[in-house]
Order: structure tokens, then sequence, then C-alpha cells
């Protein structure tokens, strides 16, 4: 990139050595430390390989022949296979993305589950290699035992939010390092949604996930453009909280060792309608997201017309009978 990138607005980023494995969908983001993480736009790369026409007809023909003799079958399934996709709702408590093979394993190949740019989860004679996996997945993700054996490797994920709305991909690498399998799976989490009536004593946004959170992670919950509560350092940070908001809000106690990051609202009303967002920050990494839209309607008042009615009825000329 440009030394001068944040000066002159340009973001564009320049990749040499390009290479097949390259191709994808590339998203530039913006971290700022006071309103989390934005995201300004998505790049789709593709990078083709040239052939020659007539190598392209004999690989045609091969794999006609390979696939009606049954022979590789396997291998050619894998590119033909649509992406699975999987789909929740946020604030379910855990959701399988589906990965099931009948080739052989052996026991020294390595898996790795990752999003679009993070490790989401590697197996590699342990099913739980921490210091590989990014900090949003810890104590997050499981595979089951025996996956070699069985050739299950599927992955769950616990807690998932609309944050982890992604494509997933697990690739199972050879000891040498070579690519044996890759499957994607495209999961898409619903933004949660509440309802309450104006006028209501409360309502709670909720958010639920893994427990025993770092002590010295920082929880915000926002609006649109206002902070509308902030705990850290074990405590509520009402100096930080927007006029808006004051005397108005509630996180339950020791929300960091419940994994409880709910939020209490105290007489809502339909201007606070509107999408909010919870951020968990330990030190300047987002470790935890998630948006729940708040929809407060308004009561609706009936007239009592009974007397105009009446009176209606009252002033109504009377018909004569010829």
């Amino acid at each position: 990139m440009k030394a001068d990138a944040l000066e002159t607005g340009d973001l564009n980023l320049t990749l040499t050595n390009l290479q097949l494995s390259d191709s994808g969908t590339y998203t530039c983001s913006v971290t700022d430390l006071k309103y989390g993480n934005r995201k300004l736009g998505d790049v789709q790369l593709q990078v083709k390989e040239w052939f020659p026409s007539w190598l392209k007809a004999l690989i045609v023909i091969l794999v006609l022949v390979l696939i009606t003799s049954g022979g590789l079958l396997f291998y050619f399934r894998q590119y033909f296979m649509s992406v699975p996709q999987v789909e929740v709702d946020s604030g379910v408590e855990s959701v399988q993305l589906p990965f099931n093979t009948t080739l052989h394993l052996p026991e020294d190949v390595k898996v790795e589950w990752m999003d679009n740019y993070r490790k989401v989860h590697v197996y590699e004679n342990d099913p739980d290699q921490h210091e590989e996996q990014h900090q949003v997945y810890r104590d997050r993700t499981k595979m089951n035992e025996d996956l070699l054996k069985t050739g299950d490797l599927s992955l769950t994920l616990n807690y998932p939010t609309d944050y982890n709305t992604d494509t997933y991909t697990c690739t199972v690498y050879s000891r040498e390092g070579n690519i044996l399998l890759k499957r994607k799976v495209e999961l898409k989490v619903r933004v949660c949604q509440v309802e309450v009536e104006d006028g209501a004593e409360s309502i709670q946004l909720p958010f639920s996930t893994s427990k025993n959170l770092p002590e010295d992670s920082k929880v915000e919950w926002l609006d649109n453009y206002r902070k509308v509560h902030v705990y850290m350092n074990g405590s509520d940070q009402p100096e930080e909280q927007h006029q808006v908001y004051k005397d108005r809000t509630k996180v339950n106690e020791d929300l960091l060792r419940t994994g409880d990051l709910s939020l209490t609202l105290k007489q809502p009303r339909e201007a606070d309608s509107g999408g909010y967002r919870c951020l968990v920050w330990r030190k300047e990494t987002l470790i935890r997201k998630k948006i729940v839209v708040l929809k407060v309607k308004g009561r609706v008042q009936v007239q009592d017309q009974t007397g105009d009615i009446r009176n209606r009825k009252m002033l109504r000329p009377q018909q004569t009978t010829p």
C-alpha cells in the first residue's frame, strides 16, 4: 500500500507474484478504537491459468474416462459439488458446519478451518490447537473425536452471531503440506430482532457467548453513533455513556465470567428503535460482536365514539309511511 494512504484516501492494495490460490474475495476494512471495525468494501479477484485448447480437450476426455470407469470419482466430486449453506438465528447455542469424507486419512494430517482471513480451528495431532486460533473463536469451536477414523470433519461453532456470517473453508494438509481435501461451507446468521411496546418497564437486548472471557475485556453497547453502556475494569463506566441513556441501562453482574452480555434498557420509547451493537474488545482486538435490532411500537389510542353514534341516531330524520 502507499505510505500516505490515510491522507490521500488511496487504499489500493498491490499483490505481486499472483497464484491460483490467491483467487477469492478481499475485504478492505478500517479498525477504529472508538467505533469498532468498519468494512469499506469487497473486491473479487480471479486468477486464471492459461491452458492451450488442445490441453483443455484432453483434460475433458480424461475426466470423462475416469468418471465413467469410477476411478478418482471422489476427487472430482469435490470440485463439482455445490457449496453447502447453513442458516440459523442469532441466539442459538451452536451451529454445525458439515464436512464428511469417505477418504482414508493418515494420522499425520493437519485439518484447518478458516473464515475469509482468520484461523477458526486447527487439528494436528491434538484436537485443540489454541495458539493458532484467532481470539474471536477462542473457546467457541469443537471437532468430533476420532475424526480421522470416522471421516467426520464437521466443525461446531458455539454462540454464533451475525458477525460470524461468512464462507468457511476446511482444508486437509498432508505432512508435506500438500492439499488433500478442501471444502467450503456458507454460514448465514440472521440478525437478532426484539419488539416491545412504548411504555413498557424495560426490554432486554440479548447476547450470550462463551464463559470466562478475559478479565481485561471491554464491553461496549452502542447505537448508530452513541455509547449506550460501557463496562470495563470490572465495573460500569457511566461517564462514557451518552446522556440519552443515563440511568436507563443495566448489564448483569459478573458478565465476563458468565458470558451473558445482555443489556437491559429501561423505559423504552419509539425514539429508541434501531440497531444496537455490542462490541467486546481485548486491548485493540475485537473478540466478540453482535447486532440487535430493537423496535419500540407506539401505543394506538382508540377513541370512544359511543356518544357520537347515539347522537347521530337521535338526529337522523324519521321516515313516514305513505
